[in-house]
């Protein structure tokens, strides 16, 4: 029995609009909802991976004060084009799932958006374990926003982490996730994300 569940995939990039250009050209399929992270100074939009999981596009918000902290996902440090960079586990205790991940996955923080309201583990330096191919963690204490996301059929195939320390990544993984999705490879550091849009698959990195 797994710990903890594939929550949903992120996409970063330095501007919103960009971001959600590139996976709406990817995917063939329009985002929808997102808004503000007032507190992390960050936007978003998302799309639909079905009733339990989904794909987010985050950018540092322009028109926002600063959190007067590192944003997550490292993106202050964020540069290049708009890409699939990091990913999110869901856990029913963020406390207990922190004591078992490993050393600088972060503090738990709250945050709120809309209706929505959880609570995430944040590194002080906002750069995640084994540069950023080990998940946030998340404790919802909201109904989770998956369902309200317009499902345009778009799913989830698998999720290739690559890194050069893969065994080790493995090993950090074990005790919270049993996803036959999420595979874990030796190479340089980035990931990809198998798609399927209708009929056919694409490949979102």
């Amino acid at each position: 029995m797994s710990y903890a569940t594939l929550d949903h995939l992120v996409v970063t990039t330095t501007t919103l609009a960009s971001g959600v250009d590139h996976v709406e050209r990817t995917l063939g399929q329009p985002m929808d909802g997102g808004g503000d992270h007032a507190s992390m100074g960050t936007h978003n939009r998302l799309l639909s991976l079905g009733p339990a999981d989904y794909l987010e596009v985050i950018a540092a918000n322009p028109d926002a004060t600063s959190p007067g902290r590192p944003r997550f996902f490292d993106l202050d440090n964020r540069t290049g084009p708009p890409r699939l960079t990091n990913w999110v586990m869901r856990v029913d205790n963020l406390a207990e799932g922190l004591a078992m991940a490993p050393k600088g996955t972060g503090e738990g923080t709250a945050l709120a958006r809309g209706p929505y309201s959880w609570r995430m583990a944040i590194p002080a330096d906002g750069k995640l374990p084994f540069d950023g191919m080990f998940p946030s963690l998340i404790q919802w204490d909201s109904p989770h926003p998956a369902p309200a996301i317009p499902d345009g059929g778009a799913r989830l195939v698998a999720l290739t982490l690559s890194h050069p320390d893969a065994g080790a990544l493995r090993a950090a993984l074990a005790p919270f996730l049993d996803d036959a999705r999420v595979e874990v490879v030796e190479g340089p550091v980035g990931m990809a994300a198998r798609i399927r849009t209708g009929e056919n698959e694409v490949v979102l990195t």
